[in-house]
C-alpha cells in the first residue's frame, strides 16, 4: 500500500477509536500550530500492552498515525512499546512529507508520554 492509501485508509476506518474503561496508561498530546490533539490510552497486562485506544481531533495524518499506532504496540510487550522509534512509525504510514511529521508524530509522542507515566506510577490523565 501506498502513504496516501495507507492514511485513508486508517483515517475513513479507524481502528481502536474511543476510550478504555479504567486505562493504566494515557496521555494527551497536541500540536498547537494546528490544533491537532491526540489521547492514547492502553490497558496493560503480564507486561504487555493489551489494549490500545486513541482518540482525537485533527488532520487525516494525525488520526491515521493513531490509529496505526495502535495497531503496531497491542501485543507488544511494554519495553517493546517504548522502543518504538519516530523512524519505525513513519515507515509504517509508508513514508510522510517534512512537512507533516510534527502530525505524524503526535500520536507517538503521546505514547511515550502514557509510558512514562506508566512507569512512575502516574495516575492516567
Amino acid at each position: 500500500m501506498s502513504y496516501e492509501e495507507v492514511i485513508l485508509d486508517h483515517w475513513r476506518h479507524p481502528r481502536n477509536k474511543g476510550r478504555l474503561s479504567q486505562p493504566d496508561a494515557a496521555a494527551v498530546e497536541a500540536n498547537p500550530l494546528c490544533g491537532d490533539v491526540v489521547r492514547i490510552e492502553l490497558k496493560t497486562a503480564e507486561g504487555k500492552v493489551a489494549e490500545a485506544r486513541f482518540e482525537g481531533e485533527g488532520c487525516a495524518i494525525s488520526q491515521a498515525a493513531s490509529s496505526l499506532l495502535t495497531e503496531l504496540i497491542q501485543g507488544k510487550s511494554v519495553a517493546e512499546a517504548a522502543a518504538l522509534t519516530d523512524e519505525d512509525l513513519l515507515r509504517a504510514l509508508g513514508g510522510v512529507v517534512r512537512t507533516r511529521l510534527s502530525c505524524a508524530l503526535l500520536p507517538l509522542r503521546a505514547l511515550r508520554k502514557a509510558l512514562a507515566g506508566l512507569r512512575e506510577g502516574t495516575p492516567p490523565g
